[in-house]
């Protein structure tokens, strides 16, 4: 059964223990998903511009958002040097000079979200998840085809699953909930490693870009 409410979301013990601060920003959206306009462009180039100009790369790893998704993962048994989080991953990325990958409106967007929040932002096709996820501890039996990558190993990885198993992470996604031309219910993740007080705004904000570039038609929010 498809993910029909955002109430089947739960941050499950395993993870709790090891990270008590952990707090989850949801929204469920119907879009229209397809290239990104020009201004959805000039606005991450715009961003990008600003990132480089206020951050040097050595000072990635000491930035309080990502060393709290650092740290978490540290106390929950994986190497965050080895597995990086994808908001710094991306920052990484433009920092070192590079352009980000252009896949669709809806990913591009995500990616902007994620390097506006310096958090980990993930966008999932909602018909493709069934029902009661919880954000858990991976263990060294289960593991998922990531997008463009080989399997990604989950052991010690917090992720998000459901009754079929794995299907994202803070760190890598998988090819069965990825974003597709034919999609239109998308559930986007903040995963907020630290204090909650911004992430309201975070979320307002994230839903009005989702409406602005991809038509988006906003079902449902929750913070978990």
């Amino acid at each position: 059964m498809p993910l029909s409410t955002l109430a089947a979301f739960n941050i499950d013990d395993s993870i709790k223990s090891g990270i008590p601060r952990i707090s989850l920003g949801l929204i469920s959206s119907r879009v229209s998903v397809g290239p990104s306009d020009n201004l959805l462009l000039t606005e991450i180039e715009a961003l990008i511009t600003h990132i480089r100009s206020e951050i040097a790369l050595d000072q990635v790893p000491v930035l309080p958002e990502v060393c709290a998704t650092r740290e978490s993962y540290r106390a929950l048994g994986k190497d965050p040097s080895r597995y990086r989080g994808s908001a710094e991953a991306l920052l990484r990325r433009v920092l070192s000079g590079k352009s980000l990958y252009k896949i669709n409106n809806v990913v591009d967007v995500n990616n902007l979200i994620s390097l506006k929040a310096r958090y980990p932002v993930g966008s999932y096709d909602a018909d493709r998840i069934d029902s009661h996820v919880s954000f858990r501890l991976g263990t060294r039996s289960e593991a998922f085809k990531g997008i463009g990558k080989e399997t990604v190993n989950t052991a010690n990885l917090p992720l998000f699953a459901d009754s079929r198993g794995a299907f994202g992470s803070p760190t890598s996604d998988s090819e069965r909930t990825m974003i597709r031309t034919e999609t239109t219910s998308v559930l986007t993740v903040v995963i907020v490693f630290g204090p909650v007080a911004g992430l309201p705004l975070l979320l307002k904000e994230s839903q009005e870009l989702l409406e602005k570039y991809a038509s988006a038609s906003i079902q449902e929010t929750r913070i978990v």
